[in-house]
C-alpha cells in the first residue's frame, strides 16, 4: 500500500475525476466498490440535492468515496452551502476534492472533520499554496487532461517541478492516465498515484450522452484540442475538448440556444459555447456541445463498465507493469508483484 492508498483508504492508487454532468451517484458508487476512489461531482448542485446524492452513495457502498466542489464557478455563498451539505452527510472515511484552490477557512473546516482534503491545481506555486492551507493530497493537472485547465505545463514537467519543491507531499497526477501501464509510468516518475476522467466517461454508469461516449471510444489524441470556445458559464479557462465544427470555425457564431438539458424535473436551454456537457437527458445539437476529453482517449477502446475499467487497471498495474516505484523512508524501492 502506498501513501495515496493509505491517506484515502483505497485498494488502487487511482481517483476518479469529479466531472460535472458526468460523475453522478452510479459512477461514484461503482468505482469505489471496485477499490479505486469514486468521486461525486457537485458542480452547481443545490445543498438539498447534495445531501440526497451523498446519502445515496453512502447507502450503496461502505468503501471510501469523495465529493468534488469547484470554488471558482460558484458564488461564495453557494460554495459554503455545498461544502456544509456534503460534510453533513459524507461518511467518516470519505474525502473532499476541490478543483482549484479552496479558501483557507473552507480547507480548515474539511481538515477539522478528519477527512482528507484533495486539491487539484496546475502550477507549482498553487501546489505550495494548497499545502499551506492544509491539503493532504495534491492532484497535479497537466495539459493532457480533458476539461478546464488549471495550468500550462504537461504532466511530466509539473510533477518534476512540484516533487522537487515538495519531496514529501502526497501527489497524484491528472492527464494521460487510462491504463495500468500509464499508472505505473507516473508512479515510476515520482507520483503516488493518479486521477483519471476520460476513461470513465464512456462507461455505462457515466451520465454522459451516448454520442459523447461513442466519440470518446472512437477518438485519438489528435482529435482533441485546447480551446477557449466553451466559456459561457466558465470564463477565462482554456479547456481540452473533442474537435467539432465550433472548435474548427474561425468565427465566433451567435450564442443562440442549440440544445436543452434536464436539471431535476426542468428542461434548461443551452446556448452555443456553453461549458455544459451533453448528458443523457440533453436534446438538440449534441455534436456542437463541449465534449471534454483528454489525450488518453487513445487507450479508451470500449464502453466497459466502471468496475471492469478498475479491475483491468488494477490487474495491469499490479501484475503486468510492476516496475513502478514506492518511496519508503526517503529511498526508492521496487514493489513486489502481488
Amino acid at each position: 500500500m502506498n501513501r495515496l492508498q493509505a491517506v484515502l483508504g483505497l485498494q488502487l492508487p487511482l481517483i476518479q475525476a469529479g466531472m460535472g454532468g458526468v460523475a453522478g451517484t452510479r459512477l461514484c458508487t461503482e468505482v469505489s466498490r471496485a477499490g479505486a476512489g469514486g468521486t461525486l461531482a457537485l458542480y452547481k448542485e443545490s445543498p438539498d440535492r447534495i445531501r440526497e446524492a451523498v446519502r445515496e452513495v453512502a447507502t450503496a457502498t461502505s468503501r471510501p468515496f469523495g465529493v468534488n466542489i469547484i470554488p471558482e464557478v460558484t458564488s461564495p455563498e453557494l460554495f459554503r452551502a455545498q461544502l456544509d451539505a456534503a460534510l453533513a452527510e459524507l461518511p467518516g472515511n470519505g474525502y473532499v476534492t476541490t478543483f482549484g484552490l479552496p479558501g483557507a477557512d473552507a480547507a480548515r473546516d474539511v481538515t477539522r472533520t478528519g477527512r482528507p482534503l484533495v486539491v487539484q491545481i496546475g502550477t507549482p506555486d498553487d501546489a505550495s499554496a494548497a499545502l499551506r492551507v492544509g491539503a493532504d493530497v495534491l492532484v497535479l493537472q497537466g495539459t493532457e487532461a480533458g476539461g478546464h485547465l488549471l495550468g500550462e505545463l504537461p504532466v511530466a514537467e509539473l510533477l518534476y517541478a512540484v516533487r522537487t519543491r515538495h519531496p514529501d507531499a502526497v501527489i497524484a497526477v491528472a492527464g494521460g492516465v487510462a491504463t495500468g501501464a500509464d499508472l505505473a509510468r507516473v508512479r515510476s516518475a515520482g507520483a503516488d498515484g493518479a486521477m483519471a476522467g476520460t476513461v470513465f466517461v464512456a462507461t455505462p454508469e457515466s451520465m454522459a450522452h451516448p454520442l459523447f461516449k461513442r466519440r470518446i471510444v472512437d477518438a485519438r489524441a489528435d482529435d482533441t484540442v485546447v480551446t477557449g470556445r466553451y466559456d459561457i458559464g466558465w470564463p477565462a479557462r482554456p479547456h481540452r475538448v473533442l474537435r467539432n465544427a465550433l472548435t474548427e470555425e474561425s468565427r465566433r457564431l451567435p450564442a443562440t440556444f442549440i440544445a436543452t438539458t434536464r436539471v431535476g424535473a426542468a428542461r434548461i436551454p443551452v446556448p452555443r459555447y456553453s461549458a455544459t456537457v451533453p448528458g443523457a437527458g440533453t436534446e438538440g445539437r449534441i455534436d456542437e456541445m463541449a465534449m471534454y476529453c483528454g489525450t488518453s482517449c487513445d487507450r479508451v477502446t470500449a464502453q466497459d463498465t466502471a468496475a471492469a475499467v478498475v479491475r483491468k487497471l488494477r490487474h495491469e498495474y499490479e501484475h503486468e507493469y510492476a516496475l513502478s516505484y514506492e518511496r519508503e523512508g526517503g529511498t526508492w524501492t521496487a514493489p513486489s508483484n502481488r
